[in-house]
């Protein structure tokens, strides 16, 4: 939106004053109106409600170390409940138009890296004990130290290599790309559908789904991943009931028996806080929480200026309202998640969609989490979607994530090479740590062979050498006499 839109908007609102609810929420003040934070809140929940179908397919599609899944009604329900209740105290303590819920890529993180190292209560317990960690950060301060200690292009790196790796489990999930086995003897490790080629009615509607997600969002339609994933279920059921099909996967797109059930509360509360340390290495667990600290923190801290900065709310100075505040309420959420087994939630950056419908305060919030809790209700309509229908939305998202690719300077090797191999080693080695750990002990390599040292924050030196303790784990267990 425009800064002369902005000021038509604020010239054009009632002045400041009116009820109790307008002042705290300060929406005359604002220059917006009761009509458009609703808008806004409606706006939002139709951008971001994917995650409500995407978080259960992402977790229960994961096995921990134990084989165990986790069940997918229960996990609807526990992201449909953290979503609701972040997102209104989001509203009311942050006062922003900044909706919450589990975060994609935090959950990859969740799924495929930390559950198959111990069981899932105590990767739930490493949930809560990364969102407690951030509000230390957060009132004691040190964020700005961590802030300043990853150089910025690191940092969109790691955003890209999230947004690779969610696309290739989207293609992997839907069957678009699978393993070849070892018995074909072949060295390329992955091929197009199962054979070769692209067969099956499932492949034809994930095919479908991501033209159209594509074509919505070059459209720059508003909910176009929602209206992409409900649009491709109603043909993939559409498909089932004609067709002869003999598997979709972990989801059949069959109408479910009945609408409206009871939320299922299951798995509230089943995290073990300190389970982690007796599955694995204390150096893992804590290069693990490290890793969940570093996504959810960066990740926020853009969106919370980004959306600001869009809703024309930025002081003099370019500071955030309310700054401390809401970074506070973010930690407590991604705490919240891990308590919930819904994973880590944090800050979307769709509710840029809400502010583009006018919403200037946490106001809209309630209407968001409003719809949110709506849903809890509304589980059994929201299981029917197959992997095949949702996939898509993980292209697109990591198609919006791989545009922080442009702001990296390619032409100053120090930088480039620490990204590209941030970027690259995520997907090929299936694991969001493992790239995040190349890129910082290439960048501080490259600089200290230019002869750059002092200009390596110690945060960055000290987390270098965590990871490469971390890479060389079985020869120095070794060593030690460990195994």
């Amino acid at each position: 939106m425009s800064e002369s839109q902005k000021v038509a908007d604020r010239s054009s609102a009632p002045p400041p004053g009116g009820n109790g609810v307008d002042r705290y929420f300060r929406i005359s003040e604002r220059g917006s109106t009761f009509a458009r934070e609703i808008r806004g809140g409606f706006a939002t929940f139709f951008t971001m409600a994917y995650i409500l179908v995407l978080n259960p397919i992402i977790l229960g599609s994961a096995k921990d170390k134990f084989g165990h899944q986790l069940d997918a009604v229960q996990l609807t329900t526990a992201t449909a409940l953290v979503a609701a209740v972040m997102t209104i105290i989001m509203g009311v303590g942050g006062n922003l138009p900044l909706a919450l819920a589990a975060g994609l890529g935090l959950n990859a993180v969740v799924a495929f890296q930390i559950a198959p190292l111990m069981a899932w209560d105590d990767a739930m317990g490493l949930i809560v004990l990364e969102g407690l960690l951030i509000c230390v950060l957060v009132v004691t301060g040190l964020r700005e130290a961590v802030m300043h200690a990853i150089p910025q292009p690191l940092k969109q790196a790691i955003s890209v290599g999230i947004g690779l790796f969610i696309a290739f489990i989207g293609f992997v999930d839907a069957g678009f790309v699978s393993r070849i086995p070892d018995a074909a003897n072949t060295t390329v490790p992955v091929q197009l559908g199962g054979t070769g080629q692209l067969t099956g009615w499932p492949i034809l509607v994930f095919c479908a789904g991501v033209l159209l997600t594509i074509a919505l969002l070059a459209r720059k339609v508003k909910g176009a991943i929602l209206i992409s994933i409900v649009t491709m279920t109603v043909v993939a059921m559409i498909i089932n009931s004609i067709a002869d099909i003999k598997a979709w996967g972990l989801t059949t797109p069959a109408w479910p028996d009945k609408l409206v059930d009871t939320p299922d509360f299951g798995l509230l509360g089943d995290f073990s806080l300190f389970g982690a340390f007796g599955e694995t290495t204390a150096l893992t667990v804590v290069l693990l929480i490290f890793t969940l600290v570093l996504s959810d923190f960066f990740d926020t801290m853009g969106t919370v200026v980004g959306v600001s900065a869009e809703a024309g709310l930025l002081d003099e100075e370019g500071k955030v309202p309310n700054l401390g505040r809401v970074l506070l309420i973010d930690g407590a959420a991604a705490a919240a998640g891990g308590a919930a087994s819904a994973s880590s939630a944090t800050s979307y950056i769709e509710s840029a969609a809400g502010v583009g419908e006018g919403a200037r305060t946490g106001f809209s919030n309630l209407i968001t989490g409003g719809l949110f809790a709506l849903a809890l209700f509304l589980t059994p309509l929201l299981t029917i979607v197959p992997l095949q229908a949702a996939a898509p939305a993980l292209v697109a998202v990591g198609f919006l994530m791989m545009t922080q690719v442009k702001h990296i300077d390619w032409d100053k090797y120090e930088i480039a090479i620490p990204a590209f191999l941030t970027i690259a080693v995520m997907p090929f080695t299936y694991s969001i740590t493992n790239g995040i750990g190349a890129g910082f002990v290439a960048f501080v390599l490259i600089k200290t062979v230019l002869g750059k040292a002092k200009e390596i924050h110690w945060l960055m030196w000290g987390t270098s050498a965590l990871f490469l303790v971390y890479f060389a784990i079985d020869p120095i267990e070794q060593i030690l006499g460990v195994k």
